[in-house]
């Protein structure tokens, strides 16, 4: 079938775009010396932060001051921006950019990575090399969703063009149960020539596939997304990257401070996995988002000397009275926890 003058004119600014873009930096192959992880140390802790939104569900800069600052707070080595707890699927491209500037104004002493990912290449390559222009530490980069499971060709290239973009260091973002799309023991083979590949964060959950992650890339950070693959992850010498967070920046850090001591880290992860039950026990079908939000900002208004109150993002719906009411009561009852 023949395409029409303005199919065959958006084919080409697409085809030049992606030029473009993939010309603007040096090709990282060329670009030699050691494994380029992001940060100082690998056994750290990210807070997968949320994006908070004012009542009118328009992305408040005033409140990711004081979240960013919460987190620093509370002794977060690092926080990822506009990963999966971040909604980034529901902002635009311009709203994502400033979403990023903020939090790069406020980062305090913490290490950023952000997650420009999209399902096409050409908005991918744009966010991340805007990431990079305001000092980025790295970037959390989900393959191409939407698509059920591209062939891992077809990935490859997808990655190719990002890692030959931009120079800061690239993590993979493995969570198949959303994006549809896994990241592969082949993937990241093909990606290791690049030295700016730092690693993956593996919120699949799969204890099983962790492991191979691990066994199969100890010079990486593998880190694990979910509290229940953590031990591992810790004990080879790994970081994470946690949702928990938001509702627990302190419980979450304290994991590691503990572990940095030579103290009993473990049974601080005891302490988060019973909080986090807690709550779940007191969800009342509120959505994550919202649910995250809430806690956190009841949080910060008790414990921070105020704070904004932050809502989800549409196409989530907000907390009725009662989810509310629960969550404040789970709060309660975590908060009356032994340390």
């Amino acid at each position: 079938m023949e395409m029409n003058r303005r199919e065959t004119l958006a084919l080409a600014a697409g085809a030049a775009a992606i030029g473009a873009l993939g010309a603007a930096a040096p090709a990282a192959a060329q670009m030699g010396g050691a494994r380029r992880l992001g940060s100082k140390e690998k056994v750290a802790y990210w807070v997968a932060t949320v994006t908070p939104c004012d009542a009118r569900g328009q992305f408040d800069p005033g409140a990711m001051k004081a979240v960013m600052e919460w987190h620093q707070k509370c002794g977060a080595d690092g926080v990822v921006v506009l990963g999966t707890s971040g909604e980034f699927p529901s902002f635009s491209v311009a709203e994502r950019k400033l979403v990023t500037e903020t939090a790069m104004k406020h980062k305090g002493n913490m290490n950023i990575m952000v997650g420009p990912g999209t399902p096409n290449i050409v908005e991918t390559i744009d966010l991340a090399k805007h990431a990079q222009s305001v000092g980025a530490d790295g970037l959390l980069v989900i393959p191409p969703f939407y698509f059920n499971q591209p062939p891992t060709e077809g990935l490859i290239h997808y990655y190719t063009q990002l890692f030959e973009a931009v120079s800061i260091p690239i993590n993979l973002y493995h969570i198949p149960g959303t994006s549809e799309v896994a990241i592969t023991i082949e993937l990241l083979k093909a990606m290791m020539k690049y030295p700016h590949l730092a690693g993956i964060k593996d919120s699949s959950g799969n204890a099983e596939g962790f492991a191979e992650f691990l066994k199969g890339f100890p010079e990486l950070n593998m880190r694990c997304g979910t509290s229940n693959n953590l031990i591992p992850a810790v004990e080879a010498g790994m970081g994470a990257i946690l949702a928990d967070g938001n509702m627990f920046s302190d419980k979450s850090a304290d994991i590691f401070k503990t572990y940095r001591a030579k103290g009993d880290w473990k049974a601080k992860l005891a302490h988060l996995r019973a909080a986090g039950g807690i709550m779940r026990d007191h969800n009342m079908g509120a959505n994550t988002y919202a649910a995250m939000k809430y806690v956190l900002s009841l949080r910060m208004a008790k414990e921070g000397g105020g704070g904004p109150m932050m809502y989800a993002r549409t196409p989530y719906p907000q907390l009725n009275d009662a989810q509310k009411a629960s969550l404040k009561a789970g709060l309660d009852k975590v908060m009356a926890m032994p340390a």
